[in-house]
């Protein structure tokens, strides 16, 4: 994938909520990361039911995967780090699955973004929601460091930092994809035109700007949020902008569940596309229906 984008991407929704949709139980602190080890076929169910809606991209289950996660969990190390990189090799399999059929596109290439969340997801209390986690940057580096580490020997196409709340955070890892010189797209958790931790998003759109990150955006927000933290993010990096908001509710940490009621991403596209968007899709509530419907009106 080039640094520039002359065509829009589709990428994929949440897939909590299409696991979820599919009866399963994902209120403890592995979330979907949990189905690695028990319903690994689920997951590709869910890449497979994302490409079959119109996107051209999977993101893995690795969001809330992490060493550190599933030791809590009681998991060896070793295992662990099994889960991890199979979240890659489940959408290549479903990837390569589509790629072989014979009705494929002329010049359609689909990829897999390995996910990588931020440390809050991993706490499991809605951190990630706020950031400033009170821990060092070296605390942060011996986190994501060997997770990235692993994501990476899997062979993605390339790794979806996402839904970063703070600049702290987002230092630490843009050191470490420089580090290990691997493509990525870097999604901000927005407020308005701050990030969740209050830092006006001209400052952090500053900070990704590395060779090495292909595109810049924002993920996990409320759908009105995204146009004009798309225009501030093409103007701040020169980059394609990446936009994947969630449907438009708030999460109750204590609950562990979404309230309020959302939008379809859909309908809030065309502007998002104008501003610079060259990559659009969902997150948390947004299904495969929603993602059909944003394939047929962007006419992928």
């Amino acid at each position: 994938m080039s640094a520039a984008s002359d065509h829009l991407v589709i990428l994929d929704g949440g897939l909590s909520n299409a696991l979820e949709d599919r009866g399963h139980d994902l209120s403890d602190a592995l979330w979907s990361a949990r189905l690695l080890r028990d319903a690994p076929a689920e997951i590709a169910a869910v890449h497979r039911a994302y490409y079959e809606a119109g996107a051209t991209v999977a993101t893995t289950a690795s969001y809330q995967a992490s060493v550190t996660g599933f030791e809590r969990a009681g998991v060896p190390r070793a295992e662990a780090e099994r889960l991890i990189t199979s979240s890659v090799r489940i959408a290549r399999d479903v990837r390569d699955e589509f790629d072989d059929r014979p009705a494929a596109a002329p010049g359609t290439r689909r990829l897999v973004a390995a996910s990588v969340g931020p440390y809050g997801a991993m706490l499991a209390d809605g951190s990630e929601y706020r950031g400033r986690y009170g821990v060092s940057r070296q605390v942060l580096r011996n986190f994501h460091g060997p997770r990235l580490d692993l994501l990476v020997s899997a062979q993605p196409d390339l790794l979806a930092i996402e839904t970063i709340p703070d600049t702290q955070e987002a230092e630490v890892l843009v050191e470490l994809l420089a580090e290990i010189d691997f493509p990525a797209w870097f999604c901000y958790s927005i407020d308005g035109l701050r990030t969740r931790a209050g830092q006006p998003l001209t400052d952090a759109f500053a900070i990704p700007t590395i060779d090495q990150v292909i595109a810049v955006g924002i993920n996990c927000c409320k759908p009105a949020d995204v146009q004009a933290a798309v225009e501030t993010a093409v103007a701040i990096t020169g980059k394609p902008a990446v936009a994947y908001p969630n449907h438009g509710e708030t999460w109750d940490a204590v609950a562990r569940r979404w309230a309020g009621t959302g939008a379809a991403p859909a309908a809030f596209a065309p502007g998002w596309i104008e501003a610079g968007a060259s990559y659009v899709g969902g997150c948390c509530r947004v299904g495969p229906d929603d993602i059909r419907q944003l394939s047929h009106l962007c006419g992928t």
